[in-house]
């Protein structure tokens, strides 16, 4: 759910004179709070999951999504420079921790960046190319279970869409949404439950 943050608007400076003007640079670094609340979900999921492969893989794992969801929420896009290196440590761990299951988190990271591309490509707008690189990177670690992640996170973003709506009526429906922080919600959940 984007629209073109680089977008140039206009301004009326009287008498029917416009002149251009980009918008100011929104920051991509790292919020201090996300890293903050991906220091404790890690804590949490290390507590939750002890010190074995699993238990690590979702504590780092779970600082990424945090990092991810500040930036997205603060810039409105995810960065292939974090989510480029993220894909490939998965794929590593996975050959390295789990080859049992490597081939089931390359299946589910192709199957579910197919269909999010194929949901972008019929609504134009709907996703962001930084939604569908996430949801493969989801795919990379979770598996088969993106389908719970993914499927917590479309769930969770419903009300705040409602609300926007709702609030802001007709203005609303251009509103863009950063979908990144929900996936993460999502993943956090399936994480934190395994």
């Amino acid at each position: 759910m984007r629209s073109d943050p680089g977008a140039v608007s206009r301004i009326d400076v009287g008498d029917g004179i416009y002149v251009a003007a980009a918008p100011a640079a929104v920051s991509r670094k790292v919020p201090l709070p996300a890293l903050v609340v991906g220091a404790a979900l890690a804590a949490v999921a290390l507590v939750r999951l002890g010190l074995t492969p699993d238990g690590v893989l979702a504590a780092w794992m779970l600082v990424v999504l945090s990092a991810l969801a500040g930036i997205d929420l603060r810039a409105r896009v995810l960065p292939n420079r974090i989510i480029g290196p993220a894909m490939l440590a998965a794929i590593a761990w996975q050959l390295a921790f789990a080859p049992d299951r490597a081939v089931e988190s390359l299946v589910a990271a192709v199957a579910v960046g197919a269909c999010l591309f194929v949901t972008c490509l019929l609504s134009p707008g709907a996703l962001g190319m930084g939604d569908i690189k996430l949801a493969a990177l989801l795919g990379l670690v979770l598996g088969a279970q993106v389908i719970s992640a993914l499927m917590i996170g479309f769930i969770a973003v419903v009300p705040v869409a409602l609300t926007l709506l709702v609030v802001g009526r007709r203005g609303a429906r251009r509103t863009a949404i950063p979908f990144g922080p929900f996936l993460g919600l999502g993943a956090a959940v399936v994480l934190l439950a395994s």
